[in-house]
């Protein structure tokens, strides 16, 4: 039994199935390429390839893939690009319900949602204008008047 558990297929196989357990968890793009390179090692212990060799396919398939494929599954995963929730609000274009001035807020519509909101610049936006979203501080967007 303790023959079984220290072959090198065995092995091979425990630390892919590890690293896949360990990438599961933390889904951080990690573990993930040495798990194909111990599948790669696995395929090789089973062909009676030397644990020296053994050892130097799985560092060798690891970095390629990492190197090779890391890159494309950032960008298809797009992992912290997008804007979520109120920063993708900013430098859209509304229109302006009521006045709005730099000193009494007005209310804008965008994207079909009433927006508390005030004009960052001196002037006055009045009511039925487009205003663009210039930031958002606590509920109320900061809004400039769009030229038509």
């Amino acid at each position: 039994m303790l023959d079984i558990i220290l072959s090198a297929p065995a092995f091979w196989l425990l630390a892919a199935i590890v690293f896949g357990v360990i990438e599961s968890i933390t889904m951080g793009l990690i573990t993930i390429w040495f798990a194909g390179g111990a599948l790669a090692a696995l395929v090789a212990s089973v062909l009676n390839v030397s644990i020296p060799v053994q050892i130097a396919i799985f560092l060798v398939v690891s970095i390629v893939l990492m190197v090779g494929t890391r890159k494309i599954f950032i960008e298809k995963l797009r992992t912290g690009n997008e804007k979520t929730n109120v920063e993708a609000l900013i430098g859209r274009i509304g229109t302006a319900k009521t006045d709005i001035d730099s000193l009494s807020p007005g209310t804008v519509n965008l994207s079909g949602q009433e927006w508390s909101a005030i004009c960052m610049e001196d002037e006055c936006i009045t009511e039925g204008k487009k205003v663009k979203v210039e930031r958002i501080e606590g509920v109320k967007l900061i809004v400039t008047p769009v030229e038509e």
